[in-house]
């Protein structure tokens, strides 16, 4: 069954003529409100009546984090904080955290949002949610657990870590959809194993998992382990947080930007130049109907691709590919473009190993190296060392294949790589 609103449905003149209109007025808001706007935009000689059509977006300034970071912490709203009901905030782990803000229009806004977007994954009225998302600062668990009150859902609110107490409950309180970091519901399944719980016998048949990179090799992963059907769901705080685009469960093909409240353009990562669809670059948004903090041109340093072509679905709104990682996560090995996404991908079609991984990277003299740990199957461990060693001498053949860099691959006993509660650390980087 496809339940949508007719706004998924809407003709793109139709949607376009909408996204223009609001596209305006969110515009001439931010010139008269937010300083670092109206800079921005007297210095590109830019006023808010030479914007006539949506191809205009471009003569915008962008914004950037360290944007965000410089006008820490409120100096991007654009209302007296009087008219602010919520903030939430990035960790701040490379600097001070960027902080966005919320009037109670906005939490309206996200609520819909996001019952759209779990609606669209496949979630109804009545299905019930375990939410092993954090909550806090991090926009990921209040997006969801307000999203599925708003859909009609009963929501468990266990954020993320007590894994064994998560999956009592799954037991117990036999949820039909889990939301988590897609790294995470690995994390369960594992530990489910190790407690003799066969998970996929249990009521769960949806997963929605996002907040980082991960591949269609460990969609399948989860799929198989868990039993359910794992949905992408896509977001930023800078942006709204979670509910910004997801895939629909009737082809997870793409993720469906809800047009009508976010206007989306890729660029090239160096020089900014707009890309057409089809073509892989770095993906921008600006907001359409935020009111405590809209944001123009937001470089999200996210590697995608844009694809306009109709969904089976019906939805008619832009679908993004699943990201394939983070401009600021790319590294370079010996002048190699390396995405962590390109090593996940050959581990997880690679027999015998687990879905933990780690990169790590350093220097020796002037030279770059990589390594990557990855733990070994139970049975690939019976098996003994020199197994380990030939299913490790295949690993770095295929990333020197596919990637194009040299590497060394260490496999390790069961339990031997860090797990994650929340967002896997995948790279440790030694060089910085």
């Amino acid at each position: 069954m496809i339940l949508h609103t007719d706004v998924e449905t809407m003709p793109r003149e139709d949607l376009e003529a909408l996204q223009l209109r609001r596209l305006k007025a969110t515009v001439e808001r931010c010139y008269a409100t937010v300083g670092f706007y109206r800079d921005a935009m007297d210095e590109l000689g830019f006023k808010p009546h030479h914007l006539k059509s949506l191809d205009d977006v471009r003569n915008l300034p962008y914004t950037k984090k360290e944007h965000l970071r410089q006008n820490y912490p409120f100096g991007m709203f654009a209302v007296p904080t009087d008219q602010v009901v919520r903030v939430h905030a990035s960790s701040g782990t490379t600097g001070k955290p960027t902080v966005v803000g919320y009037t109670k229009r906005d939490i309206q806004t996200w609520s819909k949002l996001m019952a759209r977007s779990l609606a669209a994954a496949g979630m109804r009225p009545g299905d019930r949610l375990h939410n092993a998302y954090g909550y806090g600062l991090f926009t990921g668990g209040l997006g969801f657990h307000y999203g599925a009150e708003k859909l009609g859902a009963m929501v468990t609110p266990m954020s993320g870590g007590q894994t064994q107490k998560q999956i009592m409950l799954l037991q117990d309180f036999e949820p039909t959809a889990l939301g988590c970091t897609p790294s995470y519901a690995l994390n369960i399944a594992e530990e489910a194993d190790a407690m003799g719980v066969d998970i996929r016998k249990l009521s769960l048949k949806l997963g929605v998992f996002g907040a980082e990179p991960w591949t269609e090799e460990m969609r399948f992963e989860i799929e198989s382990r868990l039993g359910i059907d794992a949905v992408d769901v896509y977001g930023l705080s800078e942006v709204i947080g979670p509910g910004v685009g997801i895939e629909c469960v009737n082809a997870k093909d793409g993720l469906h930007i809800w047009e009508d409240h976010f206007l989306v353009e890729c660029v090239d990562v160096d020089t900014g130049k707009p890309l057409p669809y089809g073509e892989e670059g770095e993906i921008v948004f600006t907001s359409l109907t935020k009111e405590a903090f809209p944001i123009i041109r937001y470089r999200t340093r996210d590697i995608s691709v844009l694809n306009s072509a109709p969904c089976k679905c019906g939805r008619t709104h832009v679908r993004m590919a699943r990201v394939t990682g983070r401009s600021d996560d790319m590294l370079i090995i010996r002048g190699v473009n390396v995405f962590p996404s390109q090593v996940e991908s050959i581990l997880m079609k690679t027999e015998n190993l687990s879905p933990f991984y780690q990169i790590e990277v350093f220097r020796e003299g002037n030279m770059d190296s990589m390594g990557v740990n990855v733990e070994a199957s139970p049975p690939l461990m019976e098996q003994g060392q020199e197994a380990m060693d030939r299913v490790a001498a295949k690993v770095s053949k295929d990333i020197k294949d596919f990637v194009g860099v040299s590497c060394k691959i260490n496999i390790k006993n069961v339990g031997e790589v860090p797990r994650s509660q929340g967002k896997a650390v995948r790279v440790i980087d030694h060089r910085k």
